[in-house]
C-alpha cells in the first residue's frame, strides 16, 4: 500500500546521510589541506642571525638564501618537516627498531632485527662526544623540524589514517636515519657471510674458488688493463650440486628479483669536454616509494671566512642537513655503494656451565645485557634482552652463535664531516675531506672546475691484519686508495670490483655486483671520444642494450634446435620470441629479453636449488647470489664448455639442463592462460611506486601511487630499473656551470598528495628527459625573520 508519509521520511533520511556523508568528506578534505606545507609569506622564528628566504620554483625546489651557515640549518628542518616529516619518522624508526610503534605486530620482528644494534643508545653516546659547533648545527635543525611541525594546521595524514600522533624530533633521531641507510646499503653482508660460510664447508678449495671467483671477465677495474686467468673448472662438482630445492613445480627466481642493485657514478675529464671542465653524473638505485628518498635543493650563504657559497644537489630528510651530493660550485661529487668488507660474523663459544660467558678469539669475557623493550600498537610491549661482546651483538645461525662485529658499531662511523665539502675549492680538498667523512663506506668520485677528476672510498674502512680473524678498528684516512687524473680520463664506478692491485685487500670484497654493468658504463664512456658534453654523458645513464644478456639469449637459441620443438609448439613459439621479440635491449615491448632473462634464472633455480634451500634455513636472504653475485658468471662457463661431471645426475646431457629451463620458464608465464606472446618486458617490469601507507591502507592507493608505467632497463644496464627499485635519481653537471646541469628523479619534492609537488617532476623521470639541476625561477616565498 502506497505511504507518501514514509516516502517522505525515507527521503529526509536518505537525504541526511548524503548530508552526512558530504560533511565527514568536507572535514577529510579540509584535515588534509590544514597539512599542508607553508609556502608564502613570512615567520618569525628566534634564533636566526638574519633574514632567510625559502623561494620555491615550479616543481617545489627550493633555493635557500641566508647570511649564516646555521641560519640555512634551522629552515631546511622547518621545509623538510613541512614536506616529509612522516618520512623522516620512519627513517628513524627503522635505524631504532621502532616501527611497531606505529604498525603494530606486522613489524616486531623488522624491528627485533634492528634494535640487536641498540643505534639509538649508540647515537646518544656520539652526541655527548660531538664537538660543540656540530651539535650547535645538528640542534637548530632539530629546532627547525620542531616548529615546522608546530605550524601545520594539523598533523600528517599518516598518523591520522594510523592512529598514532607525531613525536618530536630530536638530536639522535637525526643521526638515526644515518643508521637507517647502513641498514639499507650494508644489510646484505650478514647473510652473505652466512652463506659464503655454509659454501665453505660443503666445497672443498678447488670448487669453492671455481664457485666464488674473485674476479671475471667483466670486470673494468680503475688500476688494471688485464685480469687474471680463469679459474680451472674442478674434476667434480660439490655433492649438492644440481639437486631440486624441493618444489613441486620450479618458481623461476626472476620472477620477482631483481639482480644486481647499488648505483652509478662517473667522471670524465676536463680535457675531454668541450668547455674543459670536468662531467660528473650520479644516479643512486635504492628502494622507490613515495615520497622519494632525496629531497632537492639549493643553498646561498657566506661561510666562516665571508665568502659567498652556494650548494645546490640533494639531501636525504631527517640527516644532518648537509648535501649528500652534488656540487658546491667548485668541485661535484656523487657516491655508489662501495660493497666494501664491513662486516664479520666471528663464531663465539659458549660456556655450558654459563651461558653468559663466552669465548672470542681474544678469549674468554663476560658477555654484557641489555634489556630493550618495544613498544607494539595495539598490544602490549615486547622486551627482550640484547646479548653484547666486545665483538658486537650476538645472534643465533645454524645452531651457532656468531657476534656481529660490524664498522657500523665503532663511534667514528657517523660525523658530520660530509660538511668540509662545501668549501672544498680543489678535486684535492675534496677527497681528503671525503676520506673522512662518516656515512656507509661509498666510492666518492669527484671533480673540479679545473677538470680534474678524482677517485677514493668515503666513509669508515676496517683495518685487517693478514691472519686475523676479524678486524680491529678503523683504517686512518691517510691510508685510503685514491685514483686522480688517470691515463683514460675518466673514472667510474658501479658497485662492482674497484681495484685488483694495491688497495684491494683494504676495500675487501662484501659483495661487488657481478660487473657487467660497470663495464658498459666504461665502455660507452670510452666510446664518447675525446670530445664530449654533458649530453652525451648523461645519456650514459639511460643505456638499456641487453649486453649482457645477449649470451643468454643466444645459448637458449642453440638448445632449441630442430629436435627440441618438434612436436612442441611451446617451445617453439619460445624460440619465436627470442628470435623476433629481440631489440638488443630491455625494452619494454621486449618478450626475448624477458624470456632470455628468465632462462638464465631458471637454470640458477635448477643448478643451486637444494644449496639455496639450506642457506635460507641460516637466514631468509641467504643463498647462492647473496654469497656470490658472479654465478651467472660460473654457469656460462659450465653451458659453453660442457665438463660432463658437472652436469646433473637427473640430466642425461647438457642440452636437456638447457631444454628444462626454459620448460620451467614456460609453464611460469603461460599458468595463468596467458599465451607467451604477451610475456613482455614492460608486463614485467611495471612501476609499483606508492606510499607506505598504502599497504596499511589498501583503498587509499590510486591516491597515494604514482602511474603503473612500463620502465625500459633492468639489473645489469647502465639503466637499472624495477617495479619498486631503481635510480632514485640521476644527476649530470659540470662544477662552475650548476645551470647546465640536468636532473630527474621519481616522485616530487612533497609527500603531500594534495600538494602539487607531490608527483610534479615524475613524468620526466619515467621518460628519462632532463629538468634543469637549479630551482627555476620563484613561483612561491616564504621568508623567515629573527
Amino acid at each position: 500500500m502506497h505511504n507518501p508519509g514514509l516516502k517522505r521520511w525515507s527521503l529526509r533520511v536518505l537525504l541526511s546521510c548524503v548530508g552526512v556523508l558530504a560533511l565527514a568528506l568536507l572535514a577529510a578534505w579540509l584535515f588534509l589541506r590544514a597539512s599542508l606545507a607553508q609556502l608564502d609569506g613570512t615567520r618569525r622564528a628566534p634564533g636566526l642571525f638574519a633574514t632567510v628566504s625559502v623561494a620555491r620554483d615550479t616543481y617545489g625546489v627550493p633555493l635557500l638564501q641566508g647570511s649564516n651557515r646555521l641560519d640555512l640549518s634551522y629552515t631546511t628542518g622547518f621545509i623538510h618537516a613541512q614536506d616529509r616529516f612522516f618520512q623522516m619518522d620512519l627513517l628513524r624508526r627503522v635505524g631504532a627498531g621502532e616501527l611497531a610503534e606505529l604498525f603494530g605486530e606486522r613489524a616486531l620482528a623488522a624491528d627485533k632485527a634492528h634494535r640487536l644494534h641498540r643505534f639509538r643508545a649508540r647515537a646518544e653516546r656520539m652526541l655527548a662526544a660531538m664537538p660543540a659547533a656540530e651539535r650547535q648545527f645538528i640542534d637548530r635543525y632539530v629546532a627547525g623540524v620542531n616548529d615546522g611541525m608546530k605550524a601545520l594546521g594539523a598533523r600528517p595524514f599518516e598518523y591520522a589514517l594510523t592512529g598514532t600522533a607525531p613525536r618530536a624530533w630530536n638530536a639522535a633521531d637525526s643521526l638515526l636515519v644515518v643508521c637507517a641507510m647502513f641498514f639499507d646499503l650494508q644489510g646484505s653482508q650478514e647473510p652473505r657471510k652466512l652463506a659464503r660460510g655454509w659454501i665453505v664447508e660443503h666445497t672443498d678449495p678447488a670448487q669453492r674458488a671455481f664457485l666464488l671467483p674473485d674476479v671475471t671477465e667483466w670486470d673494468t677495474p680503475l688500476d688494471a688493463a688485464l685480469l687474471p686467468g680463469r679459474t680451472p673448472i674442478p674434476p667434480l662438482p660439490p655433492r649438492w650440486w644440481g639437486q631440486r630445492g624441493g618444489s613441486a613445480l620450479l618458481r623461476v627466481a626472476s620472477a620477482d628479483f631483481i639482480d644486481a642493485v647499488g648505483s652509478n657514478n662517473w667522471a670524465v675529464a676536463g680535457s675531454r669536454s668541450r668547455d674543459g671542465g670536468a662531467i660528473v653524473s650520479n644516479d643512486m638505485h635504492l628502494g622507490l616509494q613515495l615520497p622519494t628518498t632525496w629531497y632537492r635543493l639549493a643553498l646561498q650563504f657566506q661561510d666562516a671566512d665571508g665568502k659567498p657559497r652556494r650548494m645546490a644537489g640533494l639531501m636525504l630528510p631527517g640527516t644532518p642537513p648537509l648535501i649528500v651530493v652534488g656540487s658546491n660550485g667548485h668541485v661535484a661529487w656523487g657516491y655508489t655503494n662501495s660493497y666494501a668488507d664491513l662486516l664479520d660474523l666471528v663464531a663465539l663459544d659458549v660456556d655450558p656451565a654459563n651461558p653468559a660467558r663466552v669465548r672470542t678469539p681474544n678469549g674468554w669475557e663476560t658477555l654484557a645485557s641489555h634489556d630493550e623493550t618495544i613498544l607494539v600498537k595495539g598490544a602490549k610491549a615486547h622486551r627482550f634482552v640484547v646479548r653484547d661482546s666486545s665483538l658486537g651483538p650476538l645472534r643465533q645461525a645454524g645452531g651457532r652463535t656468531y657476534a656481529i662485529h660490524w664498522i657500523a658499531h665503532l663511534p667514528g662511523a657517523l660525523n658530520l664531516n660530509q660538511r668540509k665539502l662545501e668549501t672544498a675549492d680543489t678535486l684535492v680538498d675534496a677527497l681528503a675531506a671525503a676520506a673522512t667523512i662518516g656515512i656507509p663506506a661509498q666510492n666518492f668520485i669527484a671533480g673540479d672546475d679545473k677538470g680534474n677528476i678524482g677517485w677514493t672510498i668515503t666513509g669508515m674502512l676496517p683495518r685487517r691484519a693478514m691472519a686475523a680473524v676479524t678486524w680491529d678498528g678503523a683504517l686512518a684516512p691517510a691510508n685510503y686508495p685514491r685514483i686522480v687524473n688517470p691515463a683514460s680520463r675518466q673514472l667510474s664506478s658501479a658497485n662492482s670490483r674497484q681495484l685488483m692491485g694495491a688497495g684491494a685487500q683494504l676495500i675487501g670484497d662484501g659483495g661487488f655486483d657481478l660487473g657487467a654493468r660497470g663495464r658498459q658504463i666504461h665502455d660507452g664512456l670510452l666510446a664518447l671520444g675525446a670530445d664530449t658534453d654533458l649530453k652525451a654523458v648523461y645519456g650514459v645513464t639511460l643505456d638499456d642494450r641487453a649486453i649482457f644478456m645477449a649470451g643468454w639469449r643466444q645459448r637458449a637459441i642453440a638448445a632449441l634446435d630442430a629436435a627440441a620443438v618438434a612436436a612442441k609448439p611451446q617451445r617453439a613459439e619460445f624460440l619465436r620470441l627470442l628470435q623476433t621479440g629481440w631489440r638488443g635491449r630491455a625494452s619494454v615491448d621486449s618478450t626475448g629479453y624477458r624470456l632470455a632473462r628468465g632462462f638464465m634464472w631458471a637454470l640458477y633455480d635448477l643448478l643451486f636449488g637444494a644449496a639455496n634451500v639450506d642457506m635460507a634455513a641460516l637466514d631468509d636472504k641467504a643463498g647462492m647470489n647473496a654469497a656470490s653475485a658472479r654465478w651467472p658468471a660460473v654457469v656460462a662457463r659450465l653451458l659453453d664448455e660442457r665438463p660432463a661431471s658437472w652436469l646433473p645426475a637427473a640430466y642425461p646431457n647438457w642440452r636437456s639442463l638447457e631444454l628444462a629451463a626454459i620448460d620451467a620458464v614456460i609453464a611460469q608465464l603461460t599458468a595463468g592462460g596467458e599465451p607467451l606472446a604477451k610475456a613482455t618486458w614492460g608486463a614485467r617490469n611495471t612501476a609499483s611506486i606508492a606510499h607506505p601507507i598504502s599497504r596499511a591502507v589498501p583503498a587509499l592507493r590510486r591516491f597515494l601511487a604514482a602511474p603503473a608505467d612500463s620502465l625500459p632497463g633492468d639489473a645489469n644496464m647502465p639503466r637499472v630499473a624495477g617495479p619498486n627499485f631503481g635510480q632514485s635519481e640521476r644527476m649530470t653537471l659540470t662544477p662552475g656551470k650548476e645551470e647546465q646541469g640536468v636532473f630527474n628523479m621519481p616522485g616530487g619534492q612533497s609527500g603531500h598528495p594534495l600538494s602539487p609537488f607531490f608527483l610534479r617532476g615524475h613524468a620526466a623521470w619515467v621518460a628519462g628527459e632532463t629538468v634543469p639541476l637549479l630551482p627555476g625561477p620563484a613561483v612561491h616565498t616564504l621568508r623567515f625573520e629573527k
